[in-house]
């Protein structure tokens, strides 16, 4: 599986690379195509993103246009399920694969559990399906906090502990980790304080070439300068996970156009909105030519 799995595939060659991949957050039909068409226009892998509301709201057969349309593209683009984090959540994901709707990869989130311990033991059947049914899995250690459309709010976050790293990813057998280093779900109310020297300590311990081989992922992107996204990729992160910055655009345009325009013009311009966001962090974060 390690070796045929597309989000792996696309994340060990950016790791290799030096570069970063846009995680795209997509709630619908729109801005998966949007992402597609920017992605083959900029010669950029990426990663389409479903939240586990999306996948409810609108099931199996938009599960499986998603992931058509996405591994139908020029350039390689996999489909993620961001914070799966109930087990009604993680079980629909799964259920699906079964029923031949299987995405890439999938974040079992059992973070908001009060210790490391009971986020293992609750994560752990799961990862061991997901894996059986080829997927790649992310975990989270430590806490974020904050909230977003699709992610429950979590009022205390916990800085992941990198002496706990190796083991947890261990237990689990995951390739994926979202680390807490400061960064929040959301908008910043205040300046974002990202404890960088966490991102060379994991690198250390549980990066690429290590023992557990593994790669970091950065969730709470909204309002990050550009040279801290620079500062996060060279510091080893390979996916960032992104969804305001682009959705954001496209609601807006709909907000401008709609009842004065025509419904295709009004969706045209949207994904127009949402394709030239994308476009700014493939070249951001270097994966732009790299398809």
């Amino acid at each position: 599986m390690p070796a045929e799995n597309l989000t792996l595939q696309i994340l060990r060659k950016a790791s290799q690379g030096k570069y970063g991949i846009i995680a795209q957050s997509c709630y619908d039909a729109q801005s998966v195509l949007a992402l597609i068409k920017a992605a083959e226009e900029a010669k950029s892998p990426a990663i389409a993103q479903l939240f586990p509301v999306t996948m409810k709201q609108f099931g199996i057969h938009f599960v499986r246009f998603t992931i058509e349309a996405c591994h139908a593209a020029r350039v390689p683009i996999s489909v993620h399920v961001d914070h799966a984090a109930t087990d009604e959540d993680i079980s629909r994901v799964l259920d699906f694969a079964d029923a031949g709707a299987a995405v890439d990869s999938i974040m079992v989130d059992c973070s908001h559990h009060d210790t490391d311990e009971d986020n293992i033991r609750a994560a752990k059947p799961h990862c061991q399906r997901a894996k059986k049914l080829g997927m790649a899995v992310e975990v989270e250690l430590g806490r974020l906090s904050g909230g977003e459309d699709g992610v429950a709010t979590i009022e205390e976050g916990a800085l992941t502990d990198p002496k706990k790293a190796e083991r947890f990813l261990t237990e689990l057998d995951v390739e994926l980790l979202a680390p807490s280093i400061g960064n929040i779900h959301g908008r910043y109310v205040n300046p974002p304080d990202f404890r960088l020297e966490l991102l060379d300590e994991l690198q250390s311990k549980v990066g690429r070439g290590t023992k557990s081989d593994s790669m970091i992922v950065l969730h709470g992107t909204d309002d990050l300068s550009d040279e801290l996204f620079r500062d996060c990729i060279k510091r080893g992160v390979v996916k960032v996970n992104v969804n305001s910055w682009c959705r954001d655009p496209q609601v807006e345009s709909w907000a401008k156009t709609m009842g004065k325009k025509g419904l295709p013009d009004v969706y045209d311009e949207g994904m127009e909105a949402f394709g030239k966001a994308c476009t700014r962090f493939f070249h951001l974060l270097g994966s732009a030519g790299k398809a």
